[in-house]
């Protein structure tokens, strides 16, 4: 599986954006997907993650409320939606797939990052 994140950007505060993962491969659907975000200087974070029917989401705490994950199986891509965006989400977003919920190491395939600037 190959993954395409797009969709960041710069936005102000309070803004939204929606980030897409499209996947190559007729397996997607087969896979939970997750998204990961690195701010300069920190660790890669979890953000969200769908299964691979979209029956069940999970959110950090952080994000809960502001963002929604959903998925498309038949166009083979993930969505991201984030709103009431904060200076303290700039980061790169990485969408992942794999079999896991928020545990990185549970992802298999990784795209290639998508940088999202949130100004105050």
């Amino acid at each position: 599986v190959q993954l395409q994140a797009s969709g960041g950007g710069l936005v102000q505060t309070g803004g939204s954006l929606r980030l897409s993962c499209a996947a190559s491969g007729r397996t997607f659907s087969m896979y939970s997907t997750g998204w990961f975000r690195q701010a300069p200087g920190k660790e890669r974070e979890f953000v969200s993650a769908i299964t691979r029917s979209g029956g069940s989401t999970y959110y950090a705490d952080s994000v809960k409320g502001r963002f929604t994950i959903s998925r498309d199986n038949a166009k083979n891509t993930v969505y991201l939606q984030m709103n009431s965006l904060k200076p303290v989400d700039t980061a790169v977003y990485y969408c992942a797939a794999g079999t896991g919920s928020w545990r990185e190491d549970e992802y298999d395939y990784w795209g290639q990052g998508t940088q999202v600037t949130v100004s105050s």
